[in-house]
């Protein structure tokens, strides 16, 4: 299994990287980097995945956080870790706490800003 993310190197300029199933057979980081991309979507932006993504258009305009994106997608991505929480940080740019127990029993902490794109979120 793979899935690609952008990485933005020192100098600025952008490339294309290739997470993999670890050598253990271990998915836990193309399941979190998949997470971090769908936060950053919009509904129905993917010609693939409709259902992933968030309503950030209608939040702006209704002034309502779309919690009921991120819980949705939290129980998407829930079965592929032991726990997955996600909480709000900050509305103004929209910033939410992720806490992952992978399958593995490693922790993985970090804050995805709506703002920055999914690859600078990927944490190490």
């Amino acid at each position: 299994m793979r899935t690609y993310a952008r990485q933005r190197n020192a100098d600025g300029t952008k490339t294309w990287v290739v997470i993999q199933t670890a050598p253990s057979g271990d998915n836990s980081m193309i399941y979190i980097v998949t997470l971090c991309q769908v936060l950053l979507l919009f509904l129905n932006e993917s010609p693939f995945y409709a259902n992933y993504g968030i309503s950030a258009r209608q939040s702006v305009q209704q002034q309502i956080a779309p919690d009921f994106d991120i819980t949705r997608t939290q129980q998407q991505f829930a079965p592929y870790f032991a726990s997955l929480i996600i909480t709000k940080q900050s509305s103004n740019p929209p910033t939410y706490g992720i806490k992952v127990i992978t399958l593995q029993g490693s922790v993985v902490n970090f804050n995805l800003t709506a703002n920055a794109s999914p690859s600078n979120q990927i944490p190490t």
